[in-house]
């Protein structure tokens, strides 16, 4: 084959990876099987023709044997050398390219947040999240009397699950004032502006059991929490529950799964 057709087939091999690369990006969400197994289908048919295209197309010439020649015969032998027919060897930066693209092609495209909020979390489209301890740095109501301040690191991911969920949010409080304290930081963070989260989504109490009966109320796929306590009295209630916590602790059932974070447990961290 020509070496112009050979660089015409690189170009549309490249077009046609960066084509597929974007597609499996844009659709990795929503692919079922079939689909799934006709791109890579497509994939290996591509390589089994570029493979056939970069054989050689008829028998490989021979390359006489260069003949022994005594030292004293110098003369014969630069006479010899310049008649040898030069080998006709491809280049190899054409299987380079092409094992490039192949490879291009092939590896593996980066999950966005997004996808990885959703795949988490699957099916699930109505979370309730405790804040102390998840959302907030503070880890108790009476840290709340003096301040509230939302973790930069939690707020990506509870943005994000704002887009495909249903959220409710939730705290046990000692006063009014801790209250607003909490408003005005999720205020101050974006959550009702950027997140689209209603206030009356951010729901107090001033028992700790106050969460289960909000949670057995709303009825969540998901309920995220740093209670063991409470944990264990939804696991029978809720389809999946987080539990937030600094120490590994073992699965007290199959539908609790822990993380030492919010965005740990999204990969974020």
């Amino acid at each position: 084959m020509a070496d112009s057709s050979k660089d015409d087939f690189l170009q549309l091999l490249k077009r046609i990876g960066a084509f597929l690369t974007l597609k499996i990006s844009n659709l990795s969400q929503t692919l079922d099987s079939r689909s799934a197994g006709a791109i890579a289908g497509l994939a290996f048919a591509i390589v089994f023709i570029w493979r056939i295209l970069r054989s050689p197309s008829g028998p490989q010439r021979r390359h006489p044997k260069q003949q022994a020649v005594t030292p004293g015969s110098s003369g014969v032998r630069s006479h010899f050398s310049e008649n040898i027919p030069t080998s006709e060897v491809s280049p190899p930066s054409e299987d380079s390219n092409a094992q490039n693209v192949i490879d291009e092609f092939f590896q593996p495209v980066k999950p966005t947040l997004g996808q990885i909020v959703r795949q988490r979390l699957g099916e699930g489209r109505k979370v309730t999240c405790r804040l102390l301890g998840v959302i907030l740095e503070e880890t108790s109501p009476e840290e709340l009397q003096k301040q509230a301040t939302v973790r930069s690191s939690a707020l990506e991911v509870l943005l994000e699950i704002t887009k495909f969920c249903d959220l409710y949010l939730m705290e046990r409080v000692l006063d009014d004032e801790s209250e607003k304290k909490v408003l005005l930081a999720l205020e101050d963070a974006g959550v009702f502006t950027s997140g689209g989260i209603l206030k009356d989504k951010v729901l107090f109490c001033s028992i700790e059991n106050g969460r289960t009966s909000f949670v057995r109320q709303l009825e969540p796929d998901w309920h995220i929490d740093t209670n063991p306590e409470i944990i264990f009295q939804l696991a029978r209630f809720i389809k999946y529950e987080l539990h937030i916590t600094p120490i590994k602790s073992e699965r007290t059932a199959m539908n609790v799964f822990s993380s030492m974070s919010l965005e740990q447990f999204f990969g974020t961290a």
